[in-house]
């Protein structure tokens, strides 16, 4: 007889963080913060000579006319979110796990062209919005917030105290930041401290599950 097994276990590396808001003395909360760990992230990287090829591949396989050409670019497809995050670099954000995404993309291209890495269990994501988060964000990242040098729909390769991670921006005062799981914790405080001058509230997310 077979024995029950139970679920695999998932723990957020957000875990001894609270839920909840800090705000300023007169009540206001300036930046909120949404921090959980991601369903699926994929890598998709080739090298120089292969770049044509993998495009054409990775079009053919996410339904696309083209992928975004330059880094920086960021695409919506059915699959989840495109980010083109180097000359020869690809990631796509799923929002369902990374696994079976993987093996999709692993048909349109061979091994020969490049690979496909799953990434998601690397990775976690903090949501910033706020009508102070650019005030926020400008004490740790050393990036120009404007929305005219970086545009709505764009990604940035930044990082603070050494530590690397991906910046994405969706408003004017919304941008998401992916950051290594094993610094995760310390960053959310860093942002947690950066922010607490402007009021700021906490939200954590439901560790994601395969």
């Amino acid at each position: 007889m077979s024995e029950a097994t139970s679920p695999p276990f998932h723990r957020s590396p957000f875990e001894g963080h609270k839920s909840g808001a800090r705000p300023t003395r007169d009540g206001q909360v300036g930046v909120r913060l949404r921090a959980g760990t991601l369903p699926g992230l994929l890598q998709v990287s080739t090298w120089p000579a292969g770049v044509t090829l993998l495009r054409a591949a990775l079009a053919t396989a996410l339904g696309l006319a083209e992928v975004p050409q330059r880094c920086g670019q960021m695409l919506a497809t059915m699959a989840g979110s495109l980010l083109c995050t180097g000359p020869e670099e690809y990631q796509l954000l799923v929002d369902s796990p990374g696994l079976s995404r993987a093996s999709e993309l692993r048909q349109h291209i061979a091994a020969d062209v490049g690979s496909v890495i799953d990434l998601g269990h690397a990775r976690c994501r903090i949501r910033i919005d706020g009508a102070c988060c650019r005030d926020m964000l400008g004490k740790l990242f050393a990036l120009d917030l404007r929305e005219a040098a970086w545009p709505i729909g764009e990604l940035r390769l930044t990082g603070h105290h050494h530590v690397p991670c991906l910046a994405m921006r969706h408003a004017v005062d919304g941008f998401e930041l992916l950051v290594f799981s094993t610094y995760a914790f310390d960053q959310l405080a860093t942002l947690m401290d950066a922010a607490l001058e402007f009021g700021v509230a906490l939200e954590l997310e439901p560790a994601a599950t395969d």
